[in-house]
């Protein structure tokens, strides 16, 4: 509301912000669509009606990145960013849900995190790596509060201001394309290459409806199997390789164990 305000709408004049939102040429019809029901919001507070324009929002498939590039993001973070940022890489949860998590939800001894869900979405009980359990060990407990990281606002502030210079720094413009919710669509896009069982992605995502699942089934479109090769002798290097996203394929005749993961 206060960006219509901004560019000259008259909030107690209906025609005058249907004409501010039908000048916005930079606007896509998504957000013209959201600006609509803010409106109408305002509207029916104030006990007052109005005939809306009507905007159709155009589906668009999100952005995938490679692993590689999330896991360069990571890396030139903070711990406690780079530990969030790692938190929504290997569980696919929300922002939202990330900043809701408190110390108690965290179970080190299982190596579980409870999450609470937001916007509709079913509780869930979610497996963390050795890698982010020692991660977020590492994080510096903050006495006054029980939750481990800080308010959504100034999380969001910061990584995209973090997010910019490390775009330039590594001469990659991609990188600007990582938001946190990239995070959400690139685990369920890999888990469904990697199980392709749609059903297992809805309950990693807390989803309660299938339709909201079944847009990754369209993001698996990968123009190579390449993959990266890695060996195990023993157990702990092969538990290693299995926390760090490899898929298991098989043991030679001489003991190896041999895995993969897509490049």
């Amino acid at each position: 509301m206060k960006r219509l305000v901004k560019l000259g709408a008259n909030l107690f004049d209906p025609d005058s912000v249907k004409e501010i939102i039908a000048k916005q040429n930079t606007w896509n019809p998504g957000r013209k669509e959201l600006a609509v029901e803010a409106y109408s919001s305002f509207l029916t507070m104030l006990g007052g009606t109005w005939s809306p324009p009507r905007y159709k929002r155009i589906p668009k498939l999100p952005f995938i990145p490679l692993e590689s590039e999330i896991d360069q993001l990571i890396a030139c973070f903070g711990s406690k960013m780079a530990t969030l940022l790692q938190l929504l890489k290997e569980t696919g949860i929300r922002l939202g849900e990330a900043v809701r998590i408190r110390w108690q939800d965290i179970d080190f001894q299982s190596g579980v995190i409870r999450i609470t869900p937001e916007k509709g979405s079913n509780p869930r009980v979610l497996k963390l790596s050795g890698k982010l359990l020692q991660m977020l060990n590492n994080i510096r407990r903050n006495a006054e509060t029980e939750n481990v990281f800080p308010s959504k606002s100034c999380i969001e502030a910061y990584y995209y201001r973090k997010r910019k210079q490390i775009a330039a720094k590594l001469c990659n413009p991609r990188l600007l394309q990582i938001s946190f919710h990239t995070f959400r669509h690139w685990k369920a896009t890999m888990e469904y290459a990697k199980t392709k069982d749609i059903l297992h992605v809805m309950k990693i995502l807390g989803h309660k409806s299938i339709q909201n699942t079944l847009v990754y089934t369209q993001l698996i479109d990968f123009k190579s199997d390449e993959y990266v090769c890695k060996t195990a002798e023993n157990a702990r290097e092969a538990a290693q390789l299995v926390e760090g996203g490899f898929e298991y394929v098989c043991t030679t005749p001489e003991g190896i164990m041999l895995f993969k993961k897509r490049k």
